[in-house]
């Protein structure tokens, strides 16, 4: 069997585009979501203690990520915010994230704590 093939069933709904309305994300409607601007995090990694299962700090260039949207209550979520030194972290409309995601140009960044990345053209 092919392992790159979708297995469809009448049982599911195929949903291409997610909108934040899906009822995984925490089992109710979401229409804010969390988002890192990594190209100002400092990766003081402060978020990634108090949200932990929200936040993960990347191990290649050393910042701050959300991974999941529904990992951590409002309340934990909003100090996380709270306790950015640099302002990085905010609350967007769900349907926004994609296109922030896309606006990062992860390489360009500058790995926080190794050496620098040397150009050799």
């Amino acid at each position: 069997m092919d392992t790159n093939s979708i297995i469809k069933s009448d049982n599911f709904k195929e949903i291409s585009v997610l909108t934040g309305y899906e009822a995984v994300l925490g089992g109710k409607l979401t229409e804010k979501a969390i988002w890192v601007d990594e190209s100002k995090c400092i990766g003081c990694r402060y978020c990634a203690h108090v949200a932990t299962n929200t936040f993960i700090v990347d191990e290649e260039y050393g910042r701050s990520r959300a991974v999941r949207q529904d990992g951590d209550s409002f309340e934990t979520l909003q100090e996380a915010i709270d306790t950015c030194p640099v302002d990085c972290i905010h609350w967007v409309k769900f349907e926004k994230l994609t296109e922030l995601e896309k606006s990062l140009n992860r390489d360009m960044f500058q790995s926080l704590g190794k050496l620098p990345r040397i150009n050799k053209h």
